[in-house]
């Protein structure tokens, strides 16, 4: 059995108790995905597995075969960081840095979940074919990933730059 990792094929070890989370930080090295709560509850272990966000602690590594995982070091690219990576950067999306990778996978995981018309549950019109991703969107959405440092305000700032359309129009705007 083996799982795509960053565009890497790897072996799934054959104990069915490892989790995903296990599998990349203590038999691969990818420790960039944390062990928060380790009960599925803070977001720190999210990865994108098929493009979906997932919190890996509870996710047996056997689940996933044939599957292709992002982990927060595969979001960059050979050019550098991706555009989140930066955004967090320049808004202090961050303080101890613990919950940021998590937040960052998550937030890709989010904008791809509006981009299909995801609905959430503060989404007003949930037969919507676009979701724009209003402050009030992303923090609904990314309330399952906890940051306790309270480095919130960073971290919307810096998803609402990245993904939301009505922010970007706001800046072009207030530039022109």
């Amino acid at each position: 059995m083996t799982i795509t990792i960053n565009g890497r094929s790897h072996e799934i070890p054959p104990d069915p108790r490892v989790s995903l989370l296990d599998l990349l930080r203590d038999r691969l090295g990818l420790t960039g995905t944390k062990k928060g709560c380790n009960q599925g509850a803070c977001g720190a272990c999210t990865v994108l597995v098929n493009g979906e966000r997932i919190v890996s602690c509870l996710a047996l590594a056997v689940q996933y075969d044939g599957r292709s995982v992002t982990t927060v070091e595969g979001l960059a690219d050979e050019g550098g960081l991706h555009p989140l990576q930066r955004a967090f950067i320049e808004h202090d999306g961050f303080q101890c840095g613990y919950c940021t990778p998590g937040q960052i996978v998550s937030a890709v995981g989010m904008a791809g979940e509006a981009a299909r018309g995801l609905p959430s549950a503060v989404t007003a019109d949930v037969g919507a074919s676009r979701i724009d991703l209003t402050r009030e969107e992303i923090a609904e959405r990314m309330s399952g990933n906890l940051c306790r440092c309270g480095a919130y305000n960073g971290i919307v700032e810096a998803v609402a730059e990245t993904f939301a359309k009505d922010h970007h129009d706001e800046r072009s705007e207030a530039a022109a």
